[in-house]
């Protein structure tokens, strides 16, 4: 039985109905057509505020969590809103939690902006900021904008955009090439 690689989720925002989540519930939804299984990290509200002191064995458990989620994963895939000009507070809070471990180091890592054009480059920016300080391997392609209007989001809170469905695979074609590694 081959067990295929696992892209993780990481949604930056806490927003019901959010269009950066709808961007990731799609590249699950076409995950398959790319031999690739994804996982939704649902633990962002439940992360505990960091604080470099908890930062040690044992880890609270929800920090456990997820490092044990991205250890696992063969790459991470980031969809995340921009508020006031960056990442939104509780996304910063969780990648400072990574910084102090080893697990995203040279784990392939892309994101998709999903903000509407001309906004977003700031929590683009800082993103790459806080990957850089973690030894994240950014893959540039697949670092890309596709802009989701709330109203492309569909009942089962994906989008059906077939060009959106199309970049999105693309993006994950990308990632997944990267975490197998050369050809």
């Amino acid at each position: 039985m081959t067990t295929l690689p696992v892209i993780l989720l990481l949604s930056g925002s806490l927003r019901v109905g959010s269009t950066n989540e709808a961007v990731l519930r799609t590249a699950r939804a076409v995950a398959p057509s790319v031999a690739l299984e994804t996982v939704l990290y649902d633990g962002l509200a439940g992360l505990p505020h960091f604080n470099p002191d908890d930062d040690a064995e044992p880890l609270p458990e929800a920090v456990a969590a997820l490092r044990a989620a991205i250890e696992g994963a063969a790459g991470v895939l980031v969809c995340t809103p921009e508020y006031a000009g960056t990442l939104p507070g509780a996304f910063k809070n969780l990648l400072d939690w990574t910084v102090g471990g080893t697990e995203i180091c040279d784990k392939p890592v892309a994101w998709v902006n999903a903000a509407a054009p001309g906004r977003g480059q700031g929590a683009e920016a800082t993103l790459r900021t806080v990957l850089g300080y973690t030894g994240a391997d950014i893959v540039e392609p697949a670092c890309v904008r596709i802009t989701v209007g709330r109203q492309a989001v569909g009942a089962d809170g994906a989008v059906a955009d077939p060009e959106v469905r199309r970049q999105v695979t693309e993006v994950l074609r990308l990632l997944a090439a990267r975490a197998a590694g050369p050809a």
